[in-house]
């Protein structure tokens, strides 16, 4: 029998929710349905399967995805895949400009925990700022991954703590990468924004007809108009070849991206609004060797190296100007260089019915700064425009020992699994030269005596020169940071088939932190087939996540730019004296109890799954607002921290329906995805500080962008012979944030609409044309106050603010 795939997808390709194949009964010639896609995430039982699982699982079929759609990086792909995913392109956010932030069933980017090949993925090294979603988080890169390494993705939509550890609060995503032989896949994908934004601006708008900024010059001056920007290219190779002769394989990727600049309507303290440049070089490979009939070796793992470009504030006048160098003003960029390396080894090892697996997995994220087109203000006309800034880095290594058996003869079958795991991660933060951080005295030497030593005057607005790389500040000694921390888990896993109908599930871990502690944590889960075509399912459980050695340590000063102007702003680390001078407690882990109760339904063609939710997180950690701190002589204006600062309950319900029929040599198919999703804030922590200030509407309206109220998508697909052509609708909430001004941002619900057209050339060679939302739709635009976040007349919302984008993509398979 052919292995059958199940699919939840939403942008125009080729959608398979529930395909199945006739099967010949023992008893008679009745054909009947069998559904057999093995899944690995959310369950240990190697015969459980994604219809007859617990829990609801998507299972996306990436290859198809990939040769089909115009979108070029797994968090776009994923964005339009699975209900419950969120992910925002950022401007204007320093390192989230590089590392999109994402989301699943509302919660924050470092709540849901990634695997490669079933074992635990690395976060990023980088914690979310300013006004993103996922403020004060950290989170797992996908975009380090290459799409053209994929196999499949699954997606545990369902806590998972009490199975897999910390961070697995909303769910877990699981990357399983190719492994087929002598067979060659091979793609490039070339795409183009058109540059025709929405709406009546005011005359000189930056951005708009006659005022698109000139990126060859220093970010203050306008150059020629461009009707279409934001070039991008996309070319993947990947390839598999036999090891031996006894199923052993090598599976090779290489993958190159390049994305150029997008320039939107802004207003004049932010004239370089928009997407960064991205040039990507990725490597994966993925290999398994048998050593014996019940041995084998795995190894997988890879390198992405990752070099961008984006725009900070401008700075138009002041002292923070030196005319001779910028006359009129500029426009730093940031730009960063980001290298992500992987590798894991492993043996699986089969005795008595017993399945082993020992492994090893390593990963570590860097991003080095590299601020361009700046200066040091108070070295004036001395001042290079260049700096190297820092950087910081996660290392993480992972240990993993697990057993597993399936005893055929309780009742229906019962699957046990037990194991434990070691993990240690480390955390760096690394000084920048000293121009990049240091203010400097009239004399050309950095300031250590305040008292004797002073910066340099503006003699236009008579105000001190201040130092460090203008955009972004660079790290100083003061900030260099380089802790580490272990810790050891033990868990045990049980899943009962008490009868044909009915699914028992249980799971328990223990995990020991060396910095703040042990957690129990227990899940358990159900399934009762109430009839032939339907299903009941559900499951509750408690988890836990451990605060990030990010938001631990990090620490830096920064300068906060809005309508109003310019502040300067302290992020003090955890346990530092600015923040126990704030009554500020060391950070402890976030709690959760999650609860979900689902249907699951198959007549025929249409098959149906509809799942509610409730997730209720206590002691989130967040970033707090900024408090005043001129009183700390730190030659700052503000002060803000990491703090486990709200609790929140979201509820919500995840819906899938599709339908697939054939018409002679015609197919047709429909899916329909969605998400319900309310949060709420339940209790502020903010102990005898302001509430307000601490963590007041404008942060808990970031906090509720990341959950928005429903999103819905339609996927309509037509193919016959050489040709197919796909439709995708896709529905985005209304969000409301709030300005810097106290006023609400309110963006509107929008429906994009996505357009592929696919032509088989040959039997190796297809061509596929098409649009993303192909009606050039914008979010809200907001009014001329200028306080957005991001200086431009748009926020960061889930559809995106850069129009319509044209694509083509020829694929190989050889």
């Amino acid at each position: 029998m052919k292995k059958i795939t199940l699919l939840l997808l939403v942008a125009p390709i080729s959608v398979v929710f529930a395909q199945t194949e006739p099967v010949e009964t023992k008893s008679d010639s009745t054909k009947v349905q069998a559904l057999q896609e093995v899944q690995i995430v959310g369950s240990r039982n190697a015969k459980r399967t994604v219809i007859n699982s617990a829990v609801p699982i998507d299972i996306i079929n990436v290859k198809d995805v990939t040769t089909q759609s115009g979108k070029i990086e797994i968090n776009e792909l994923l964005q339009y895949l699975a209900p419950s995913f969120n992910a925002n392109k950022q401007s204007g956010s320093d390192g989230a400009d590089h590392v999109d932030p994402a989301t699943l069933r509302g919660m924050g980017p470092d709540q849901t925990l990634v695997l490669i090949n079933g074992k635990r993925r690395h976060q990023s090294s980088l914690v979310n700022l300013f006004g993103t979603r996922g403020r004060g988080n950290t989170g797992t890169d996908l975009n380090a991954i290459p799409a053209s390494a994929i196999k499949r993705i699954e997606i545990l939509r369902d806590g998972a703590a009490a199975q897999y550890g910390s961070d697995a609060i909303a769910g877990v995503i699981n990357i399983v990468l190719n492994d087929n032989v002598n067979e060659f896949n091979g793609s490039i994908t070339t795409g183009i924004y058109k540059n025709d934004a929405e709406g009546d601006f005011l005359p000189g708008t930056p951005n708009t007809p006659g005022y698109e900024l000139d990126q060859n010059g220093n970010g203050n001056s306008y150059g020629k108009d461009h009707k279409y920007d934001g070039f991008s290219v996309k070319a993947g190779a990947n390839y598999g070849f036999r090891l031996g002769k006894n199923g052993g394989f090598a599976n090779l990727t290489g993958e190159y991206v390049s994305k150029d600049k997008t320039l939107r309507p802004a207003f004049d303290f932010r004239k370089g609004f928009g997407d960064a440049e991205i040039k990507s070089y990725n490597f994966m490979a993925n290999v398994q060797v048998p050593l014996s009939k019940n041995l084998d070796i795995y190894a997988f793992g890879g390198r992405n190296n990752r070099n961008t470009d984006a725009y900070a504030f401008t700075r138009n006048d002041g002292e923070r100007v030196v005319e001779s160098i910028y006359p009129g003003g500029y426009t730093p960029r940031i730009t960063s260089e980001i290298i992500d390396n992987s590798a894991a080894l492993g043996f699986k090892y089969r005795t008595g019915g017993w399945n082993i697996d020992f492994s090893n997995a390593f990963g570590q994220n860097k991003f080095d700064y590299t601020i361009k087109g700046t200066l040091n203000a108070s070295l004036e006309d001395a001042s290079p425009t260049e700096f190297d800034a820092g950087g910081f880095s996660l290392f993480q290594n992972t240990t993993n020992l697990d057993f597993s058996k399936n005893f055929k003869s309780v009742l229906k079958g019962l699957n046990f699994a037990f194991g434990g795991e070691y993990r240690l991660e480390k955390y760096e933060i690394t000084a920048g030269e000293i121009g990049s951080y240091a203010t400097f005295d009239t004399n050309g030497n950095p300031i250590v005596d305040p008292l004797t030593q002073t910066a340099p005057i503006d003699p236009i607005s008579g105000n001190p020169r201040p130092g460090g790389s203008q955009g972004f500040p660079g790290f100083s000694p003061a900030n260099e940071v380089d802790e580490q921390r272990t810790s050891a888990a033990a868990y045990v896993d049980a899943e009962l088939d008490v009868s044909e109908d009915f699914l028992l599930g249980t799971a328990l871990r223990y995990e020991n932190y060396s910095d703040f502690g042990n957690t129990l944590n227990l899940k358990m889960a159900y399934k009762f087939k109430m009839c032939d075509h339907v299903s009941l399912r559900g499951s509750f459980s408690t988890g836990f996540r451990a605060p990030s050695l990010a938001q631990i340590y990090f620490n830096t000063s920064f300068t906060n730019f809005n309508a109003s102007g310019a502040s300067e702003v302290l992020l003090a680390a955890n346990g530092s004296a600015v923040t126990e001078g704030f009554g500020i407690d060391k950070l402890r882990e976030e709690k959760s109890r999650n609860g979900s109760i689902g249907l699951t339904g198959r007549f025929g063609k249409f098959t149906a799954t509809i799942d509610g939710y409730l997730i209720n997180v206590s002691d989130r950690i967040v970033l707090t607002g900024y408090f005043d701190a001129t009183a700390l002589n730190l030659n700052v204006d503000s002060a803000q921290f990491f703090v486990n600062g709200v609790s929140t309950v979201t509820k919500g319900v995840d819906v899938v329906m599709s339908w697939r029929n054939t018409f002679g040599s015609s197919k047709f198919e429909a899916t329909l995805v969605g998400n319900i999703n309310s949060m709420e804030v339940t209790h502020v922590n903010n102990g005898g500080l302001d509430q307000e200030t601490f963590f007041g509407a404008r942060e808990i309206a970031f906090l509720k962008a990341s959950a928005p109220n429903n999103k819905f998508g339609l996927n309509l697909n037509y193919e016959r012979k050489w040709f197919n052509i796909g439709t995708a609708f896709t529905r985005f909430s209304k969000v409301v944030l709030v300005d810097y001004a106290g006023a609400d941002n309110v963006y509107d619900a929008k429906i994009v609409t996505d357009l592929t057209l696919g032509f088989q050339i040959v039997k190796q060679v297809k061509l596929t044309l098409g649009s993303n939302n192909l009606f050039n739709i914008y979010p809200t635009k907001q009014d001329e106050s200028g306080n957005t976040e991001a200086g431009g007349y748009w926020d960061a919302v889930q559809m995106g603010f850069n129009g319509a984008y044209y694509y083509t993509r020829l694929s190989f398979k050889f």
